[in-house]
C-alpha cells in the first residue's frame, strides 16, 4: 500500500538559515556550465574576410574611438566597445571603460551576437541567463551584467564583430537606442571598407612605382640609344664639311648645316624628355622663357625637308614661360601627326599661340584627313590607333597623342580636338601659367 504526502516546496526548507539555502543553490549552480558560443555557419568565409581588412592588432585610431563614446553616451553605459572575432579570441579595437584588449572567444558575448547578424544581441541581466550566469566576465572583476551588441556586417551579411554597451547593473535600451546601436555599427563597417579600399590604392600604388621605375629605365637607355647614332651624324657633318666642304656649292653646305642643327635640336629634345622621365610633376621650376620666334625657327628647320609642309606661327606674345621640353614635344608631336595623315599634295599647318589670364591657349590646326566624330572619342588613349597606315605607308603606334595629353595635363592644362573628316583637324590645348 502506497502512501502519498503532500508537501510544500517551501516547507522542505523550514528552519534552514539564508546562508544555507544560498549554499545549495551554488551547489546546484556548479552542475550546470555556460554555453560557449558556436561558430558561425559560414565561419570559414568570414574569417577569410575578417582578415583582409589587417584590422587585428592595428593601433587605436580616434575614427574608431569617437564611435565607441558615442555608443556608451546613447545607451547609457560605462562601457563600450568595437570588437572582432577572431579565431579563438575576440580583441577590441576600440574600448572605453576597459582595461583589457582582447578575451578568449569561449567567454565572449559578441561570439554570441554575431550568430544573429541581423538584429541587436541583448541580455538585460546575465546574472540570470543560463548561458552566462558563471562566466568568468560576470562573476568576475569585469561584473558584466548587462550587455548589447550589434553586429558590423558586410553587404552579404557576413558578420566580423560588434559594437557593443556593457553595463554593471541590469538594463533594458529602447528602441531608439538599439537603432542608434545598429547605426553605429553600421558605420564602423563603412570604415572598413575604406580601410580596404586604401589598402588594395597602396598595393596599386607600389605596382605602378615599379612600371614607373621600368619605363624610366627604359626611356634612359632609349635616350642613350638614340643619342649615340645623333652624335655620330653630327660628327660626320662636321666631317664631311671640313673634308668637302669645297667641292660642294652653297646650297649643299646649307643642307649639311642644316642636318647638324636637326641632330642637335633632336638630341636636347631627348635629353629634356629623359630629365621628364625621371620626374613624376612637372612644375614652375621646369619652366623657362620660349621665344615665338625660335620657336617658329626651330621647327621650320626641323621640318623644312618634309614634302611640302607649311608650318606658320601666330601668337599674341613674344614669349610665353612653360616647360621647354615638354612643350615643344607636344607641339612636335601634333605637327609629325599632321604631316603623317595628310592626304593633301600640300600640307598647311598653323599654330596659334594666345596668352590668357590663368594660362596659354595653343591651337594647332592642319588641313589633313580629318578624324571622325566616333574616333575623337579615344584618340587619347594609349595605344589606341585610328588609321593603319600613315602616308608613308608606316603603322602607328598609338602613344604619340596619349603622351600630349598626358604631358598637358602635367602641366596643368587640358586638351580636346575639333575634326572634320576631309576637311583637316584642329587640336587646342592650354598650359598653366605660373
Amino acid at each position: 500500500m502506497s502512501i502519498f504526502v503532500k508537501v510544500r516546496f517551501a516547507d522542505l526548507f523550514e528552519g534552514i538559515g539564508k546562508s544555507q539555502i544560498a549554499h545549495l543553490y551554488n551547489i546546484q549552480k556548479s552542475y550546470s556550465k555556460m554555453v560557449a558560443p558556436y561558430k558561425f555557419i559560414k565561419e570559414k568565409e568570414r574569417i577569410k574576410l575578417l582578415k583582409s581588412y589587417s584590422i587585428l592588432d592595428s593601433l587605436p585610431e580616434s575614427d574608431y574611438d569617437n564611435l565607441t563614446t558615442l555608443a556608451s553616451q546613447i545607451c547609457e553605459t560605462p562601457i563600450a566597445l568595437i570588437t572582432f572575432i577572431d579565431d579563438d579570441r575576440q580583441w577590441f579595437k576600440s574600448r572605453k571603460g576597459l582595461d583589457i584588449s582582447e578575451t578568449p572567444r569561449d567567454i565572449s558575448f559578441c561570439a554570441h551576437a554575431i550568430n544573429n547578424p541581423n538584429e541587436v544581441f541583448e541580455i538585460n541581466d546575465a546574472r540570470k541567463d543560463s548561458r552566462f550566469y558563471d562566466n568568468p566576465t560576470v562573476d568576475g572583476s569585469n561584473n558584466v551584467v548587462f550587455y548589447a551588441g550589434a553586429p558590423i556586417k558586410n553587404l552579404h551579411g557576413l558578420p566580423l564583430g560588434t559594437i557593443c554597451v556593457i553595463d554593471h547593473k541590469p538594463k533594458i535600451l529602447t528602441e531608439e537606442q538599439k537603432t542608434a546601436l545598429q547605426a553605429l555599427a553600421d558605420q564602423t563597417m563603412k570604415l572598413l571598407e575604406l580601410r580596404l579600399n586604401k589598402i588594395e590604392l597602396e598595393k596599386t600604388m607600389v605596382a605602378l612605382k615599379k612600371k614607373n621605375d621600368d619605363l624610366e629605365r627604359f626611356a634612359y637607355i632609349a635616350a642613350h640609344d638614340l643619342k649615340s647614332p645623333l652624335a655620330n651624324i653630327s660628327g660626320l657633318s662636321d666631317f664631311f664639311t671640313d673634308n668637302y666642304g669645297n667641292s660642294i656649292d652653297k646650297e649643299g653646305n646649307e643642307v649639311i648645316n642644316l642636318i647638324k642643327s636637326s641632330t642637335v635640336k633632336l638630341k636636347e629634345m631627348i635629353d629634356n624628355l629623359l630629365l621628364y622621365s625621371k620626374s613624376s610633376l612637372l612644375d614652375k621650376e621646369n619652366c623657362s622663357d620660349v621665344l615665338i620666334s625660335d620657336l617658329e625657327k626651330d621647327f621650320s628647320n626641323l621640318y623644312i625637308f618634309k614634302d611640302n609642309c607649311i608650318i606658320t606661327f601666330k601668337a599674341t606674345v613674344n614669349s610665353i614661360c612653360v616647360n621647354k621640353g615638354a612643350f615643344e614635344q607636344i607641339l612636335n608631336n601634333l605637327v609629325t601627326n599632321a604631316i603623317k595623315y595628310s592626304d593633301k599634295e600640300k600640307i598647311q599647318i598653323d599654330i596659334v599661340i594666345t596668352e590668357e589670364r590663368d594660362f596659354y591657349m595653343v591651337t594647332v590646326t592642319d588641313n589633313g584627313i580629318g578624324i571622325s566624330i566616333e574616333n575623337q572619342k579615344n584618340i587619347f588613349d594609349l595605344f589606341t590607333i585610328v588609321n593603319s597606315v600613315d602616308r608613308f605607308g608606316a603603322k602607328g603606334t598609338g602613344i604619340g597623342l596619349a603622351t600630349v595629353k598626358k604631358l598637358v595635363e602635367d602641366l596643368g592644362g587640358t586638351i580636346s580636338v575639333y575634326s572634320k573628316v576631309g576637311k583637316g583637324s584642329k587640336f587646342i590645348f592650354t598650359l598653366a601659367r605660373n
